[in-house]
């Protein structure tokens, strides 16, 4: 069944490219040469492809940034006359699954629905460009999308890995399903076209380097760009953030009170019980000892959130989060930028399904000074986060209850992890950018 899924995908896509290239739309690279940013998800929840993206305009490129466009994009790539944003229509909600069954059979009309979007837009609704630089994952169709545009008008592919997408379908499907073989064969074989590849680790780099013979991989770290800013003075911090709150129609809390923040995509690969299980914990206590209520502010979106909502309101009923108070938010970049620089700590909950990247989440916290606390399981964990400098690790969810405890009642030792966190705020995008990407980009 899946193979026949498999041929028939393929010979539709060779079907949708022939119609697609029947008449020719041949046009020159022009002098002011064109840098396409894609990515195929929600632009305004891609924030290293918007940095790309205003790194290349500031650097005098025009950029055209190709996605989803379901959030609000960041003021400059709005405003700026460089960048033209090409929006591409996303796979519809109402087809959208977490049952394997139905994921498996609406895979190939999804891929579809995806190739040809995205083909229009960087074949037909595009001027040729001199290099595209394309997210993975999602690896399918995107690869392979790319590269065969990138032949046709003669552009430079650049790969920007910031996971392997097989290594997400995993966390679906298991590790030894068929598809998740033939993903990891593909993404690596259709890859191979491209002669320049970011990573967003050292380890990633290795990885495609060793296993997987590439020779040009340049480890681009996320960095913080420059909105993200610590909040020097507890005055400033507390009427800030008071002012915040009163705008989100928060109400006051009364007596000592620690904030603490977590991003979260409400997925699989980030299990956000981990989290709840460890607030209630510290409740239990807090409650016994009379020790700080935190105030646990949640960002993001996902398809997960629904549930954990509907937990969270069970515990709540049942008195199991008396000394805990969540919160959850979409905010706009600014307003999250200055809840990093408002809270006490803050929490990653990214397991990394490759084991070899890393969450962007806590960049933007040491950019806002903000120490961490991250679920820690994994090989690339210790590129980030220096334990007990700038913040500290965890592998349970007692072992989190724990840290909570231990930070909230040792003013001295949240205080160190703060100072460490500071020093991180020296290391800013526009440098690391500028001396790994920018060069090649010329």
């Amino acid at each position: 069944m899946i193979l026949i899924w498999l041929i028939l995908g393929a010979l539709a896509l060779l079907g949708v490219c022939g119609v697609l290239l029947a008449p020719s739309r041949y046009a020159p690279v022009s002098s002011d040469a064109t840098v396409q940013v894609v990515v195929l998800g929600d632009i305004g929840r891609s924030p290293r492809m918007q940095y790309h993206a205003i790194s290349l305009a500031k650097h005098g490129h025009n950029v055209d940034i190709v996605g989803y466009k379901e959030s609000e994009l960041h003021a400059f790539l709005e405003s700026s006359p460089k960048v033209k944003v090409v929006a591409i229509p996303p796979w519809p909600k109402r087809y959208q699954t977490d049952n394997k069954l139905l994921f498996l059979g609406m895979a190939p009309l999804k891929v579809l629905w995806q190739t040809w979007g995205l083909f229009s837009a960087l074949a037909y609704r595009t001027v040729p460009a001199k290099f595209t630089l394309v997210q993975n994952p999602p690896s399918i169709p995107t690869l392979l999308v790319a590269h065969v545009v990138c032949l046709l008008r003669n552009t430079t592919l650049c790969i920007d890995w910031h996971n392997f997408g097989h290594s997400i379908l995993a966390l679906k499907l298991g590790s030894k399903h068929p598809l998740v073989r033939i993903s990891e064969t593909y993404e690596y074989a259709v890859s191979r076209s491209a002669p320049v590849n970011f990573t967003v680790t050292e380890a990633m780099a290795r990885v495609l380097r060793e296993k997987h013979g590439r020779q040009y991989v340049v480890p681009l770290y996320d960095r913080p760009p420059a909105h993200f800013q610590p909040c020097r003075s507890d005055g400033a911090r507390k009427e800030g953030f008071r002012e915040l709150s009163k705008r989100l129609g928060w109400p006051e809390h009364d007596g000592p009170t620690r904030l603490l923040v977590s991003s979260t995509s409400w997925t699989a690969d980030e299990d956000f019980s981990i989290l709840l299980d460890a607030l209630a914990g510290y409740s239990v206590v807090a409650t016994a000892r009379n020790l700080p209520t935190i105030l646990a502010v949640i960002t993001g979106k996902g398809p997960q959130k629904d549930y954990y909502l509907s937990r969270i309101a069970a515990m709540e009923s049942e008195r199991k989060l008396e000394r805990v108070r969540i919160r959850t938010a979409w905010l706009s970049m600014e307003d999250y930028a200055a809840m990093l620089s408002f809270a006490d700590l803050g929490v990653s909950l990214h397991m990394s399904s490759s084991g070899v990247d890393l969450p962007m989440k806590v960049v933007d916290m040491f950019g806002a000074g903000l120490p961490v606390v991250g679920w820690s399981q994994f090989e690339a964990w210790s590129e980030l986060v220096k334990e007990g400098v700038n913040g500290k690790g965890f592998g349970s969810s007692a072992e989190l209850r724990e840290l909570l405890l231990e930070l909230f009642t040792n003013d001295e030792g949240l205080a160190r992890l703060k100072e460490g966190a500071l020093k991180e705020c020296d290391k800013r995008w526009d440098d690391e950018w500028d001396a790994k990407a920018g060069k090649i980009f010329l």
